[in-house]
Formats: C-alpha cells, sequence, structure tokens
C-alpha cells in the first residue's frame, strides 16, 4: 500500500499546494492496482492526473464536507461523464450524511449521481474496496465527520498487512485516538498552532495534540497536512516534535509515502 499526496494546504489552496487529497493504492493477488481517493478538495483533480489515471478509479471516501475536501468532485464528474470515448461507469463515492445533496450543490442540475453513487458511512463499519478496507470513525469536527482508517498489503512485504489512518478534520477526541492507535502511518492534520488558537475547540488540531495523539496510540510514523499557508512554516513540526518521538514528515505535493 501507498499513498500519494495530491494535496495537502489546509481550508483553502496555497501557492505550492490544492487543498486536501490523497491517493492510497494497492495491488490484488493477480497485480491488479486499486485506487482509491480520501477527499478530493480544490485544485486535488489536477494533481491527481499526475500520478494516476481518473478513469482508473476505484472508490472515494470523504471525510466531511467542506469544499476544502469535496469540491473537486464537481470536475471529476465532468471529467468522466464527458470523456469523448463514452460516459465511464459510476464510481463509489462513501461519505457521512448529506453527500448526495452536497454533489447536487456542487454539480447543480448535471445528474452526478451518473457518475458518482453515494454511500453514507457507518460510523465503524468496513467498506472493502479489492484489497483495501476502509473503515470509518467518527471524529470532532462542527459538522459530521470520519477520519479513516485503510488496511491493505504491504508494498514492502505483499504477504504482510499495513494500516494508514488519516485523521480528516478534528480536534482531539476518543475517535482520534482510535484512529491512531497501532498505526503505521498516521495522516493527521495540524491546522491550529498552540497559544494563538486555544479559544478555538472542537474544530482544528495543533501539532502538538497531533503529536499527543500519535503518542497515546504508538503510531510507527506521522505525516502532518492541512496546515493552511498563513501558518509559520515549521511550527507545526516542532510542536508534534515535542510530544512524539516516532518519525515525522510534513505533506507535500507530490510525496510518496510506502507502507
Amino acid at each position: 500500500m501507498r499513498l500519494t499526496i495530491l494535496g495537502c494546504a489546509g481550508s483553502f489552496p496555497s501557492a505550492d499546494s490544492a487543498a486536501s487529497g490523497y491517493l492510497v493504492q494497492a495491488e490484488d493477488a493477480d497485480g491488479r492496482t486499486w485506487s482509491v481517493l480520501l477527499d478530493l478538495g480544490n485544485g486535488a483533480l489536477g494533481a491527481f492526473q499526475r500520478y494516476s489515471d481518473p478513469r482508473q478509479l476505484d472508490a472515494i471516501g470523504l471525510s466531511h464536507l467542506h469544499a476544502d475536501h469535496v469540491a473537486d468532485l464537481a470536475v471529476l464528474h465532468v471529467l468522466r461523464k464527458y470523456d469523448p470515448a463514452g460516459a465511464l461507469p459510476p464510481v463509489p463515492v462513501y461519505g457521512p450524511v448529506g453527500t448526495a445533496e452536497r454533489l447536487v450543490q456542487l454539480c447543480g442540475s448535471d445528474h452526478a449521481s451518473e457518475q458518482l453513487v453515494v454511500t453514507e458511512w457507518s460510523d465503524g463499519s468496513d467498506v472493502v474496496v479489492g484489497p483495501l478496507t476502509l473503515t470509518p470513525i467518527r471524529v470532532d469536527h462542527p459538522l459530521p465527520a470520519f477520519g479513516i482508517r485503510v488496511t491493505g498489503p504491504s508494498d514492502v512485504d505483499p504477504s504482510s498487512t499495513v494500516t494508514l489512518s488519516y485523521s480528516g478534520d478534528t480536534d482531539e477526541c476518543p475517535g482520534l485516538d482510535a484512529l491512531a492507535a497501532d498505526v503505521d502511518l498516521l495522516l493527521v492534520e495540524a491546522a491550529y498552532v498552540e497559544g494563538r488558537d486555544d479559544h478555538l475547540r472542537g474544530v482544528h488540531l495543533t501539532g502538538r495534540r497531533a503529536g499527543q495523539a500519535a503518542a497515546r496510540g504508538g503510531a510507527r510514523r506521522v505525516v502532518l497536512t492541512h496546515i493552511p499557508a498563513w501558518n509559520a512554516v515549521g511550527v507545526a513540526e516542532a510542536e508534534a516534535r515535542a510530544v512524539y518521538d516516532g518519525p515525522i514528515a510534513l505533506a507535500a505535493p507530490g510525496a510518496v509515502h510506502v507502507l
């Protein structure tokens, strides 16, 4: 299993990165590559085309319905509906309550349901996509939101199983701890800054709170993401390193993390 960062800017695209979009891929026993998107925010579809074929997409898992996590579903629908060779088969989309209505808002009268077929997450219930198992876990954000655990075959040793957890947007909560527990890689947001944002709770993590969750759960490595352009460079990483002693990387567009 491998994770490619399509976009990692927090809350809005930055000059250097699209908003949130993450591609998870793994091969099955027959060598077929399966591709799952975790979120597809503003600008992420452009980046997606650098690393994979959007026509060969198996599923989409949405953490929540803010634009910086879902906006490019509208243009993915256009790409798949109006392909010169003919409309492509529908792609399963898994998301929180209200996902179908959100697609109507984004796509208007263009009948997104023809290309994007929505199933609402059920907290803790597995969704199997080829060799990958997606488990949504409810987290703390101002609207319905889920983190997603993804379990699949290791790229390093295909006979073994590895787990990636994506926090989506969240503050500290039991769901975050469940996501961080015993994972090989924790992809975790760190949009807020200690001191500056202490009065804002139930929305985002700081680097420190992200690192504390990783330490509590025994996550084997951490990738910090969803850092807004207005945050000073290096602050989130420094906060996390103060409380977590495992490997830490900052999410970067185009980076590939092999599990």
